[in-house]
């Protein structure tokens, strides 16, 4: 901006807001922008008495070119791009969002903030950005991290207005009796709704401030987070069990190191015949790709006859008929009693809550009521981290009763390492009681994860006494009126399959629905197509026969049928 535009560029605002009007309008962006065009063109045009006769022989010469009769103008009163400039900040302050307006939009950025008047918004790229620079553009060592702009908000009253704004966009209106909120936010130009937490001064202490939240317009599959080494083909065959069979699985981490993408990541497996339900506290973060999907979420209100609690939406889940039951950000009292409910009914249920590791989580969920028999009912807790910009499951447990700790081999109780985050099980003793667990997966020093147990092909090679360690599987046994054998060949199939997905590079959320769909339809058909698409990728014909057995898909056949 040039000396002088930001008084014009504010009188021009003002001019819009008193302009009066008589009709609905239909294009805010639209109308704002045809009168900031006529008012500041007007301006730039007569600024002072030659600048009115500049602009008068302009429109003149002007118009006689029109009509052939002279050369048009080549030195115009004011460049176009700067008339452009100018209504681009009206446009940015009237139907965008202030400075945040740009941020938002960006779909390379994560998370934006702005903490107080006349310091710069600072922005965390997503971390496939930040991997993608090859630590030029941003110091790998701070990769993800936040990452200060060169705007900054320097007007607190204009501050205050893009905070509520922000607010009355979600229904939500700021004021002393309601100083700060959480609210939703589906941005033109955003193909997703946003997550924002805004603030007023009469709680913040250096003024109003927002935090911003964005998902990424397409969501990550478990191929994706495979090819990223975050986690393992096993973890991911096991959480494909829990998902399918309504197992009681959590998330759990600090703040950013990626719970309800590596939660959203897997819902594809529940089946597509299924009807998942989503309760959430007002984050609107979890993906259904299911046509009977529900998701619902709480609504704050300063009148209690007006609020929508998580009880409510507990009774209200409870007439839908779940088959799944998606508890996004356990972290509230109210939201660990919904937690809590939900076990005891006996449905499948997913859900992330904040602990960075187990002895954290229990802790945690005892002191906000959560029952510690229940932690038994968990299936497994898979613990993400983010370290220096990478994000990847750093070990998963499954909580045990104390018959089940007490039966486990000795052997199998202590750390391979003597880190008891690499294997192992434990007892953490909390008011009177004892939670058991049981490491079942790790990411070891060097980088590699190991998992304990898993029934694959090389299972007996790892564990040549033939132990089995993982009681989900024993659970699921028992909820599907299976012996073990079974969820064991089940297991070994599945595993299969994931390293089939994983070598066609099957990382489009929507196709990973459809195949596992047309998988629990007709797996028999779905195997022999999937067979002849990867033998014309290889040889470039169909013909039976071609191709290495070792390249088809899990039919652990090359004529199709199931696993």
């Amino acid at each position: 901006l040039l000396p002088g535009d930001e008084a014009l560029i504010r009188d021009c605002e003002r001019r819009i807001w008193e302009t009066p009007v008589d009709r609905l309008i239909d294009d805010r962006t639209a109308f704002v922008a045809e009168h900031a065009r006529r008012y500041l063109s007007r301006r730039l045009d007569g600024g002072d008495p030659r600048g009115w006769i500049a602009a008068a022989r302009n429109r003149v010469r002007g118009a006689l070119a029109d009509r052939d009769l002279l050369s048009p103008s080549v030195d115009p009163a004011y460049a176009a791009d700067r008339l452009d400039d100018l209504v681009y900040y009206v446009l940015r302050d009237f139907v965008g969002e202030g400075v945040l307006t740009v941020p938002i939009r960006d779909p390379n950025l994560e998370d934006v903030e702005a903490n107080r008047v006349d310091e710069r918004v600072k922005v965390v790229p997503r971390p496939a950005v930040v991997a993608g620079t090859g630590g030029g553009a941003i110091d790998p060592l701070a990769g993800g991290g936040r990452i200060p702009t060169n705007l900054a908000f320097t007007d607190e009253s204009r501050f205050v207005d893009v905070v509520t704004r922000l607010a009355a966009r979600d229904g939500v209106e700021l004021n002393a009796s309601t100083p700060s909120a959480k609210v939703n936010l589906d941005v033109p130009g955003v193909p997703e709704t946003i997550r924002c937490a805004v603030a007023l001064p009469v709680i913040s202490a250096d003024g109003p401030h927002v935090s911003i939240r964005k998902q990424a317009a397409d969501p990550l599959t478990p191929v994706d987070l495979i090819a990223r080494d975050a986690l393992s083909a096993e973890l991911v065959t096991l959480l494909w069990l829990l998902y399918e069979h309504r197992g009681v699985v959590l998330f759990a981490g600090p703040t950013g190191a990626g719970k309800t993408t590596l939660m959203n990541a897997h819902m594809p497996f529940i089946p597509f015949d299924d009807r998942p339900v989503s309760i959430d506290e007002g984050s609107r973060e979890v993906r259904l790709p299911h046509e009977t999907g529900v998701a619902l979420t709480t609504r704050d209100h300063e009148n209690d006859y007006k609020a929508v609690s998580m009880a409510t939406l507990m009774t209200e889940a409870n007439y839908l008929n779940p088959d799944v039951e998606v508890i996004a950000e356990i972290n509230t009292p109210a939201s660990f009693e919904t937690f809590a409910e939900t076990v005891n009914t006996g449905h499948g249920v997913v859900g992330t809550t904040h602990a960075a590791d187990v002895e954290t989580l229990v802790n945690r969920a005892i002191e906000r009521g959560l029952p510690p028999y229940l932690f038994r009912e968990i299936d497994l807790v898979v613990f993400p981290r983010q370290v220096g910009g990478d994000r990847y499951v750093a070990q998963a447990v499954e909580p045990l009763s104390p018959a089940e700790y007490d039966a486990l081999d000795p052997a199998a109780t202590g750390s391979r390492t003597g880190d008891p985050k690499h294997g192992g099980a434990g007892v953490i003793e909390r008011d009177d009681t004892s939670v058991h667990y049981n490491t079942v997966a790790w990411r070891d020093p060097a980088g590699g994860f190991r998992m304990d147990g898993a029934p694959t092909a090389d299972a007996a090679a790892s564990y040549p006494d033939g132990g089995r360690r993982l009681h989900a599987l024993a659970r699921l046994a028992e909820r599907t009126d299976r012996d073990l054998d079974a969820v064991e060949s089940e297991f070994a199939a599945k595993h299969r399959y994931v390293e089939y997905l994983v070598r066609d590079g099957l990382d489009d959320f929507d196709e990973l629905f459809e195949f596992l769909a047309d998988l629990r339809a007709d797996e028999a058909a779905t195997v022999e197509r999937a067979a002849r698409s990867m033998r014309r990728a290889t040889d470039g014909n169909d013909e039976a026969g071609s191709g290495d057995a070792r390249d088809a898909p899990p039919d652990g056949s090359r004529s199709g049928g199931a696993p």
